[in-house]
């Protein structure tokens, strides 16, 4: 027991990193298994009535025990004495940490895997170890799901294993290491976005001491070489980081188009506990006096995009978050300059679909565009802010009409390079500037209670 926050992390990491150790010497070994088999570190502590004050800054409101499984002890290092602190703060509880009872699977332990003829070698081993298991990884604790009479109850929202998981999952479709992830995360559907954030973000890291490396896909340094070179990108969703010594930089990810790929990106980013998300991407206007080239601030979301009904049923409202929307209202105005802000920027209902051509179903979707009162249509939003409300990061959305198929001004590929041109630096710069404007108005005001429900797990 110890309410030393830096002897508790230093004993994590010492059990991490002797479990994955001993997972790489047993298996390469001939002869030699682990035994007992190394297992994840897990930190706990007991909560009793006298540590519950009637006080509206408790973390907790039930007694009892609280503990999860933690992995990556040196990539959440700062993320865990956030919490350890927020914790100790506000109930003066004593933590406990050692070994747990859950196995780690060798895939996750042994960066070597990915060698394939040396694991060809050692194919025989496999079967005396553990590997991952889906049963064991699951969304129960996020979606709620968990027994109330579980004997431990969820310190955090993730177990071990799950991170590992989405860690695995996040290093694949992004072609980037997991250390390079920052805490700020900007999604887009289009390449072009990235190819602007290539330039913008060199310029960046010249007048911001604060960015010290950009790193793309295949963990490549991006500089004007890089540019020039033009280097072939094979990931399916490529990231690009703009980093910061406290990893509140910027990381900027081409997820496609599609609801069902930004829930799956979405799903395993959440492990890394950013500070926010937001959507920067095209989308189809809905009403007469829109221009193409008009941004929209999405305030309220329409699901139809299907693919998280069953974590999240659609009848849960989606709400704005203050802080997001103020940001990137406020951005869009100091980026427009001279223009017009209230003729450039309108905020209202985004419908998110999963239906590409939504436009051939016309008889249908009026009544529903009526009924909503929606302003724009796109195919990732909703989804991207109902996984963020679903797996507490907060979120914002602010898109470009980029066509208006229902009024006949559909997307013409001359009309539309002359409208990329316009249009996408001065978006992505407006999306930079928020993530700069959150920052200066305080990172904790983001995680307030607003993402929480009752009886949750208090690491955030």
């Amino acid at each position: 027991m110890s309410r030393n926050i830096d002897e508790i992390i230093q004993r994590a990491e010492t059990i991490y990193n002797s479990a994955k150790t001993l997972l790489k010497e047993s298996f390469y070994a001939s002869s030699v298994r682990p035994l007992p088999y190394p297992t994840y570190p897990f930190i706990g502590f007991k909560l009793e009535k006298h540590h519950i004050q009637s006080s509206l800054t408790n973390v907790l409101e039930n007694e009892g025990l609280y503990g999860t499984t933690i992995t990556h002890v040196d990539l959440f290092n700062g993320y865990l004495r956030e919490q350890l602190a927020y914790i100790q703060a506000s109930h003066d509880v004593e933590f406990v940490v050692g070994e747990s009872l859950e196995k780690i699977p060798l895939p996750y332990a042994i960066a070597d895997l990915r060698d394939t003829e040396r694991v060809i070698s050692h194919l025989d081993a496999l079967d005396d170890f553990v590997m991952p298991n889906l049963q064991r990884i699951n969304d129960d604790i996020p979606n709620g799901l968990y027994p109330e009479s579980r004997l431990i109850k969820p310190l955090a929202l993730f177990t071990a294993e799950r991170i590992d998981f989405s860690i695995n999952r996040l290093e694949h479709y992004t072609s980037t290491n997991i250390e390079h992830f920052q805490n700020f995360i900007i999604f887009t559907n289009y390449q072009r976005y990235i190819d602007a954030f290539l330039t913008y973000g060199i310029d960046l890291m010249q007048n911001n001491k604060d960015y010290y490396a950009f790193i793309g896909p295949d963990n490549h340094i991006i500089d004007k070489k890089y540019i020039k070179e033009g280097i072939e990108v094979l990931a399916q969703m490529p990231a690009y980081h703009l980093k910061c010594q406290d990893k509140n930089g910027i990381t900027f990810i081409n997820i496609g188009v599609g609801p069902s790929n930004a829930k799956n990106i979405t799903d395993h980013l959440a492990v890394l506990r950013p500070h926010g998300w937001i959507m920067l991407g095209h989308c189809a206007g809905l009403r007469h006096n829109q221009c193409l080239g008009d941004y929209v601030l999405a305030h309220a979301y329409v699901r139809e995009d299907h693919v998280l009904d069953d974590d999240l049923p659609p009848w849960v409202p989606i709400p704005a978050l203050a802080e997001i929307q103020i940001a990137l209202e406020e951005a869009t105005g100091k980026i427009c300059g001279e223009e017009n802000v209230r003729q450039c920027l309108r905020t209202g209902t985004v419908i998110t679909t999963d239906d590409r051509n939504w436009e051939l179903k016309t008889n249908s979707v009026y009544e529903r565009f009526k009924k909503a009162r929606a302003i724009a249509i796109d195919m990732e939003s909703a989804t991207i802010a109902a996984n963020g409300y679903r797996l507490r990061v907060p979120y914002g959305t602010l898109l470009c009409v980029s066509d208006k198929p229902i009024h006949g001004e559909i997307k013409l590929r001359g009309m539309a390079n002359e409208f990329y041109k316009k249009r996408i630096t001065q978006h992505l710069q407006i999306g930079l500037r928020t993530v700069e404007l959150l920052k200066r108005s305080g990172i904790m005001k983001l995680h307030s209670r607003k993402l929480r429900g009752f009886d949750e797990p208090p690491f955030r």
